[in-house]
């Protein structure tokens, strides 16, 4: 137990001094928020990373879908790291940040309102992310809360509580730049100990031969497959792929995700942190749902119905390892789960300050006074989201992977395809925004309307919250641009002058591009 919680109090204490330390950088709203778009390749990519993978991943992915497709889970860890990474960087990062800048945008509503000329699509889009990423944080302090049972038997409460407020302390004193440097601390703790956590539940089922040999044993039900578990692609290879795709292209309309484009450094720093982002998921993420996949392999606790309670199936795995590895996974999961809380309250109170106050208001607001009341946002995000996740413990919606499933279906689904267009093709129309903004958020509204009803979205399949977020994000992909063929084109003047910026002569080494013969 003392070293447990020697652990935890060192972590503790680098997190604060972490806030201290940046609080200088926080003083006007791009500081704040972006870090002064002056942050380098490894910053970066570990603030993606740990932004994309938090004790949801962990504890709660990791532990629903290694249930239900053993070891082919992984690939749900992969499409992560080349889809939700690689594609991620590569199409977007370079893009977006010079549009970003080009525009004056700090934010994914800011972008909208000045790619698209409009100040209601802004204020529209504030109010999605600020409404939908509630849910998703709850689900963080879910995930953390059960191994903080397991390991010190502290009630879930304080567990929900302690998280808010260290996360509330170094994010409100320090901003973006404390958010990226505690950001990329815990990225390293999260690599480090996800290897460990790995090699030692295999060590503790007679190593992976041992392992795998147990596991093709058990029957999968629904299908007459010998050793379902640990075949390639599992016992449900479609619903396999519903959940790559949401998990991995879904980020690509996160805006707590895409937000950590617009404070690139430079050039230098999208390769970089191309590589790293993708090196860092494949670890992190693969390691997470690997793991997973032995999940059969343990006793899992069963709620009133008869059903196996998903989230509880991590923890089991880790009863019976040394105190020094509990210890471990406990700063991991506490690593991964506050990073991205950082990451989320970061990305609502600024949305809900620059985006919709201060359009409402109408008025020209002083750097102090953003400043100000992003910290006032931050702090009314957190205790929203941590008396939500306390009610969420006694209500029907117990799965982790229910909540997050509605937060990415929403948020993705409304944004991804906008977004998408608005940085490639100059014929992208308000209206067609609008459309996707509505389908995406109406698509999930229908599924929990009908997951409270009990009654199937569609059919049994979309009632998924994994497969109605698929199906959101489809839609607004193919709507966009049908939409924008038929619909009112925005000034061409206007367009033009935006997209003016990737055309914009720069300076690069030879090694980079050949110059022309004379």
């Amino acid at each position: 137990m003392l070293l447990k919680i020697l652990f935890l109090v060192v972590f503790f204490a680098m997190m604060i001094v972490i806030g201290v330390y940046y609080r200088k950088s926080a003083a006007d709203v791009k500081g704040f928020v972006l870090g002064g778009r002056n942050v380098g390749p490894w910053l970066t990519a570990f603030a993606y990373g740990t932004s994309y993978f938090s004790a949801v991943i962990f504890v709660g992915y990791a532990g629903q879908f290694g249930w239900r497709f053993g070891v082919a889970s992984t690939w749900i860890g992969i499409g992560n790291a080349l889809i939700g990474s690689l594609l991620a960087w590569e199409i977007l990062g370079r893009r977006t940040r010079i549009m970003s800048q080009h525009l004056g945008s700090s934010t994914m509503p800011e972008f909208f309102g000045k790619r698209f000329d409009s100040t209601s699509l802004k204020v529209a889009a504030s109010v999605i992310t600020f409404l939908f990423m509630i849910p998703y944080t709850a689900s963080l302090y879910n995930g953390l809360s059960r191994l903080f049972q397991m390991a010190f038997n502290i009630d879930y409460i304080w567990c929900v509580l302690g998280m808010a407020v260290l996360t509330g302390v170094y994010v409100i004193v320090g901003g973006y730049m404390a958010t990226a440097m505690a950001d990329f601390i815990q990225g390293i703790i999260m690599l480090g100990g996800i290897i460990a956590v790995i090699a030692a539940v295999l060590n503790s089922n007679g190593g992976f031969t041992a392992a795998m040999t147990s596991l093709s044993q058990v029957a999968a039900e629904e299908t007459a497959m010998q050793g379902a578990f640990t075949s390639f692609l599992g016992p449900k290879p479609l619903e396999l792929v519903g959940v790559v795709l949401l998990t991995s292209l879904g980020t690509w309309g996160l805006p707590q995700m895409v937000q950590k484009f617009y404070a690139i450094k430079n050039e230098g720093s999208i390769r970089k942190g191309t590589m790293i982002s993708t090196i860092f998921a494949l670890v992190v993420a693969g390691g997470c749902y690997f793991l997973g996949g032995f999940g059969r392999l343990y006793q899992p606790e069963m709620n009133a119905a008869g059903g196996v309670v998903y989230d509880s199936l991590i923890p089991k795995m880790l009863e019976g390892l040394p105190d020094a590895i509990i210890g471990i996974v406990i700063v991991l999961v506490l690593a991964a789960s506050m990073s991205t809380l950082s990451s989320l309250v970061l990305a609502s109170s600024s949305t809900i300050t620059l985006d919709f106050l201060q359009p409402v208001s109408k008025k020209v607001w002083k750097e102090k006074t953003s400043v100000r009341t992003m910290r006032v946002f931050i702090v009314f995000f957190i205790a929203v989201s941590a008396v939500l996740a306390i009610v969420q413990a006694s209500s029907p919606v117990t799965f982790i992977a229910q909540l997050m499933g509605i937060s990415w279906g929403a948020m993705a689904g409304a944004f991804l395809a906008p977004f998408l267009f608005g940085l490639y093709w100059k014929k992208t129309t308000k209206a067609s925004v609008w459309m996707s903004f509505i389908v995406g958020v109406g698509v999930m509204l229908a599924n929990m309307i009908c997951t409270f009803l009990k009654v199937p979205f569609i059919n049994a399949y979309f009632s998924s919250p994994i497969n109605a977020g698929v199906l959101s994000m489809a839609l607004g992909l193919v709507l966009v641009p049908l939409v924008s063929l038929f619909t009112r084109k925005m000034d061409k003047t206007l367009v033009e002058r935006m997209y003016m910026c990737y055309n914009r002569k720069v300076n690069v080494p030879a090694k980079d591009a050949l110059e022309d013969e004379v």
